[in-house]
């Protein structure tokens, strides 16, 4: 499932247009995105935990020439399932 195909299910689901639906979902995924950038943990109880993880800096090596290279430390989005979406899945 896309982004497309999501709109189209929530808009269905709720009984709403596809515009209306497309402004929602894409609300939601602001609310989140913004909410992870300020540091902040979404949780959605019987869903799951977004969160943000630091990745510290480290060093690597170009694969292709061997050479040595600094890797910048970084803040990755993770997401934990929560034991509703579990227990749905099995």
């Amino acid at each position: 499932m896309n982004k497309s195909d999501l709109v189209q299910s929530v808009a269905d689901n709720a009984g709403i247009s596809k515009a209306d639906s497309a402004k929602a979902v894409d609300a939601v995924f602001d609310c989140i995105t913004a909410s992870l950038k300020s540091g902040d943990d979404v949780r959605v109880v019987g869903f799951g935990t977004f969160s943000v993880s630091h990745r510290a800096a480290s060093t690597g090596r170009n694969p292709r020439t061997g050479e040595t290279i600094q890797i910048a430390a970084s803040m990755q989005p993770k997401f934990k399932a929560g034991k509703a979406l579990k227990d749905a899945l099995n």
